[in-house]
């Protein structure tokens, strides 16, 4: 996904609100302003924190912050498993909030607060647009016999294995891997976090090589390579994902909410609206 002048207004003000270091900023809008027309948001970030840690060192960690999302969303496991499996359609309402879980998003929101995510539970429902996707997702799930999920955030991450659980007993030949980031981002999944939650129990966890927030098939390591190559249903979390992964030539689903305004107006939809798109080849 191209980044727009306003997505690169938005980087910019970003690193502005971090520093008024004038060289820093000027360093920063040189990056921004020289981009290729196929360079994404996730992309360009990741070139800009490594610019930002080589001046001015390490940014503050969000080991705590993910912790406390992460056992926040394990406490309501139990709970959400039981409505989950009381619904009509299982595999359905788990898909539903797992994607609900993207709200944990502490690089594409300004604030992320606790009580708005929690409502987001009480009217879990996907868009009448959505349904021919959904319903294409779970037809291949059919016959498929690799299913790769690529994660995003932390807490966001258990909803995801509830839904994976429901996806392996309506479709128990599938063999299901997850990917996740190389290194620390922000508050996304990495190989810790899958383990603390109980992910890698049951699946394969594949780290990506690497810690920009998206998922940058040249910056990937070969078995991250290996894995979205080989697999014949590819499932994307959140928008670092969307944009680092969308037109590029492969079938994916992809699931998130929009949280900015650029997402807002691509699909037409109000602040923290839910999407879910399949991406074919021919797209």
């Amino acid at each position: 996904m191209r980044v727009s002048e306003s997505c690169a207004e938005c980087l910019f003000n970003q690193q502005k609100n971090l520093t008024d270091d004038k060289d820093y900023l000027a360093e920063i809008k040189a990056i921004i302003d020289g981009r290729d027309e196929d360079d994404t948001a996730p992309y360009l970030v990741y070139r800009i924190n490594s610019v930002y840690e080589g001046r001015f060192g390490k940014k503050a960690s969000y080991k705590d912050v993910k912790r406390k999302y992460n056992d926040l969303v394990m406490s309501m496991e139990d709970d959400l498993r039981k409505k989950i499996e009381s619904s009509e359609d299982p595999l359905f309402k788990a898909l539903v909030f797992a994607r609900i879980g993207n709200y944990i998003d502490f690089g594409a929101m300004n604030n992320v607060d606790e009580n708005t995510f929690l409502a987001l539970f009480d009217d879990p429902k996907m868009r009448s647009e959505d349904e021919a996707d959904i319903k294409s997702l779970f037809a291949q799930c059919e016959t498929a016999k690799k299913f790769l999920l690529v994660a995003d955030n932390c807490g966001e991450i258990v909803l995801d294995k509830l839904f994976l659980e429901q996806l392996v007993k309506k479709y128990p030949q599938l063999e299901v891997s997850v990917m996740v980031r190389g290194a620390d981002v922000l508050n996304d999944v990495t190989l810790e976090d899958a383990e603390y939650v109980g992910l890698s129990k049951k699946y394969r966890i594949i780290p990506n090589g690497n810690s920009a927030a998206g998922t940058i098939y040249h910056m990937l390591s070969d078995e991250a390579k290996k894995a979205i190559d080989s697999a014949e249903i590819i499932l994307a979390k959140g928008l670092g994902n969307y944009e680092s992964m969308c037109k590029q030539g492969r079938h994916i689903f992809f699931s998130f909410l929009c949280k900015c305004e650029l997402f807002t107006s691509r699909f037409n939809v109000p602040r923290l609206t839910g999407v879910f798109v399949e991406e074919r080849i021919a797209d």
